[in-house]
């Protein structure tokens, strides 16, 4: 019984670990990508596609898993499936890239504070899950706050609330589909793989292409598969180990890290609209935490 209850704690201390790895590594990846200053948010992009496709490919050998992609390949309906997930990862991707090379990390680190209410509002429109008053309280929130950010600046934070609803509705339609992960991303990045091939040659041939000049930056674009497809696979080790709303809570570590370089280390501009707005999220944020808390605790 003891060495059970030991055996269950260390799970727990290791998930926690996977988890900090995961979340850490997503919130500070705009340092990643502001090395590549030299790259398109599109050419990051496309060498983003095609090395997580090849580094996946390597991961799934290694594991003995490719026999779990010809059985995917069984299923049509699935593959159209991932052709939606894929492009809605793609835009998701580019948005952020581009977020990030145009001094953009505070708005972007918004729409990942926005996202988990985005994920109940998708629930409750396409999967008719009901909405309990702290959720709407939470929903109301971050909508009060995203309108005041409207009224002051004049536009919509534009970027914020297409990394929210791709992200969302990439999360939605995963929801539907009985795929691991690592195989489902791998389906995702080989589908995307052929555009990014035929960008990445014509770059090559008008000679406008980052890759292949600087050893540094080819060895950056090259990891950019690593770094993309290693945080899922910690992500997937972490949720096998901790609970679902506990896994909710780490989430927002990594908006916070990016925040965090935002304000204090790529030096972008924190107004008191900015203020106003991430306070009124993070409110509905901290309801709808304790509302999962108290819905986990009752099951």
């Amino acid at each position: 019984m003891l060495n059970s209850f030991k055996s269950q704690s260390l799970e727990k201390q290791i998930g926690v670990v996977y988890a900090l790895l995961t979340y850490g590594s997503w919130g500070l990846l705009p340092i990643y990508w502001k090395l590549l200053y030299t790259a398109s948010a599109l050419e990051i992009l496309a060498h983003r596609m095609l090395w997580s496709m090849v580094f996946v490919f390597l991961l799934l050998a290694v594991q003995k898993r490719l026999n779990e992609i010809l059985e995917l390949l069984k299923t049509p309906r699935y593959i159209w499936l991932l052709l939606v997930t894929s492009i809605l990862l793609g835009l998701n991707w580019f948005v952020y890239i581009y977020a990030v090379n145009t001094d953009r990390v505070i708005e972007a680190s918004l729409g990942y504070y926005i996202n988990p209410l985005f994920n109940v509002l998708m629930g409750f429109l396409f999967l008719r899950e009901r909405l309990n008053v702290l959720q709407s309280l939470a929903l109301g929130l971050a909508a009060l706050g995203v309108l005041i950010y409207l009224w002051d600046f004049g536009s919509l934070p534009w970027i914020a609330l297409m990394l929210a609803v791709t992200f969302a509705l990439y999360g939605l339609v995963r929801k539907i589909i009985t795929v691991k992960p690592l195989v489902g991303l791998f389906i995702e990045a080989v589908l995307l793989s052929p555009l990014a091939v035929l960008l990445i040659g014509f770059w090559q041939v008008d000679g406008s292409a980052n890759f292949g000049n600087q050893w540094d930056t080819d060895l950056l674009l090259l990891g950019a598969g690593v770094v993309t497809s290693l945080p899922l696979l910690w992500f997937v080790n972490a949720a096998k180990r901790l609970r679902y709303s506990t896994m909710g809570l780490f989430q927002y570590f990594s908006p916070s890290l990016s925040l965090v370089l935002g304000v204090f280390f790529f030096n972008e501009t924190f107004t008191q609209t900015h203020l106003i707005t991430f306070s009124l999220i993070w409110s509905g944020l901290a309801i709808f935490s304790i509302n999962t808390l108290k819905v986990q605790q009752s099951v």
